[in-house]
């Protein structure tokens, strides 16, 4: 979402502002900083950055300094008294008006602040969509009405609100014209995705599927953050009869403890979970499951663990975003006592990566000698001399091949396993 974001920011900046991309800080005349507070650390590492930028602010005090996202809408004024040489401050739904406050910023002399939540603005206010490649995210929805006691989503990006079906559409028809071969569509809770239709019924996310997959210049579609508790047989059943669609999920399920699910507020026990995952291998045998995990969650028993431990076996998860609880400011979670050691969660940590990472690597294997239809996305970022593609069930391979491979699909076959990618042949014939 974050990534999607940024690249909207710099599209406004370069369409509205006549401005151009820069890698180097000392040449820009704006820097923006758009950020995530889902962990402490990612948050810490704002001001971090914003105290090198200090010196630079000083010396060329007309640079334009903005911090946006869910820090900025987490913080907002708090920015300021950490770091009073931030020029403009904008949350993740009001990333549209960063020009307005830019000639705000000029006119007054004053730092700008824009962290409200007005629902369907800024779609409407962001430049059309723009081929940069043969990959596209489009956002469907923002927001989150969860309120899991852990997660600071829901009080920086807001409640869940849906964009249109007719603007989703629209933007996806744009992108596949101009030759985007493949659309991951976005959303906190992706699949809590509703949409009004003309004769007054509401349409789910299952339905949307089936509409951008009738795209016809369009290729492959994904999706993500799904929700279990929206994780419907109607979406189930999309990945039956719909070809377009990966053949990947990702689906967090945070803990593999009913005691600790209910604690998170996630609203459902690991059955379910379990149950959704044997009902979408039942109807599409071999599809990846990834998923996100905390560990050290408030009060985690070593039966609590164990029970998660369990779950990973049982379900077999190709790669994990695993991390240490976190408490972020404002959550019911941050206010739960906890006697755990933070050796203990380390440890615990250590031992679930070893184990997702042991399971990635089986389905990796698993998957040398196969013949794999692959998007050709660039040139490999260790080797420029070789082609980057990737898999249906989202693994990337790098594999040697002519440039003007990028941007189609091809098929290759997969020779060799590396610790983060496949490795694969490519032939003219094939």
């Amino acid at each position: 979402m974050n990534e999607y974001d940024s690249e909207k920011v710099a599209q406004l900046l370069c369409e509205a502002r006549q401005l151009e991309m820069t890698n180097t800080p000392e040449d820009a005349d704006v820097i923006v900083l758009n950020t995530c507070s889902i962990r402490e650390k990612a948050a810490e590492k704002v001001f971090s950055d914003l105290g090198r930028l200090r010196e630079l602010k000083e010396e060329r005090p007309d640079v334009l300094i903005a911090v946006g996202g869910c820090v900025a809408s987490q913080e907002g004024t708090g920015i300021l008294k950490r770091a009073p040489w931030v020029d403009i401050i904008f949350g993740p739904q009001t990333i549209h008006r960063i020009p307005e406050l830019m000639r705000e910023r000029a006119q007054s002399g004053k730092p700008q602040i824009d962290i409200r939540f007005p629902e369907i603005e800024k779609f409407d206010h962001l430049p059309p969509p723009r081929k940069e490649g043969p990959t596209a995210f489009v956002s469907i929805m923002e927001g989150c009405s969860k309120y899991c006691s852990f997660c600071v989503v829901p009080f920086t990006r807001g409640p869940e609100f849906s964009r249109p079906l007719g603007d989703i559409l629209a933007e996806v028809s744009t992108l596949a014209e101009e030759g985007v071969q493949e659309i991951t569509l976005l959303g906190q809770n992706v699949n809590a995705w509703r949409g009004q239709l003309d004769d007054g019924s509401q349409a789910d996310f299952a339905d949307l599927l089936e509409w951008v997959c009738d795209i016809p210049e369009l290729e492959r579609l994904r999706y993500t953050t799904s929700h279990p508790l929206e994780f419907t047989q109607r979406l189930i059943d999309a990945h039956a009869h719909l070809p377009k669609l990966a053949s990947h999920v990702h689906l967090p399920v945070q803990s593999g403890s009913d005691r600790i699910l209910a604690a998170m507020k996630r609203g459902y026990t690991s059955l379910e979970y379990k149950s959704i995952i044997r009902r979408l291998r039942a109807v599409k045998p071999g599809i990846s499951i990834s998923t996100d995990i905390i560990v050290g969650f408030p009060g985690e028993t070593d039966q609590d663990f164990a029970a998660t431990m369990k779950l990973i076996e049982e379900v077999g998860f190709d790669g994990s975003f695993s991390f240490l609880y976190s408490p972020r400011p404002g959550t019911p979670a941050a206010n739960l006592s906890d006697e755990v050691s933070q050796e203990i969660k380390t440890e615990r940590l250590h031992i679930l990566l070893a184990a997702t990472d042991a399971h990635s690597a089986h389905i990796a294997d698993s998957m040398v000698g196969s013949r794999q239809r692959v998007l050709v996305t660039g040139h490999a970022r260790k080797d420029a001399q070789e082609l980057a593609a990737r898999t249906d069930n989202n693994r990337v391979v790098n594999f040697p091949g002519s440039a003007s491979l990028i941007g189609q699909f091809t098929y290759v076959t997969i020779s060799e396993t590396a610790t983060h990618s496949l490795r694969g042949v490519w032939r003219a014939s094939e």
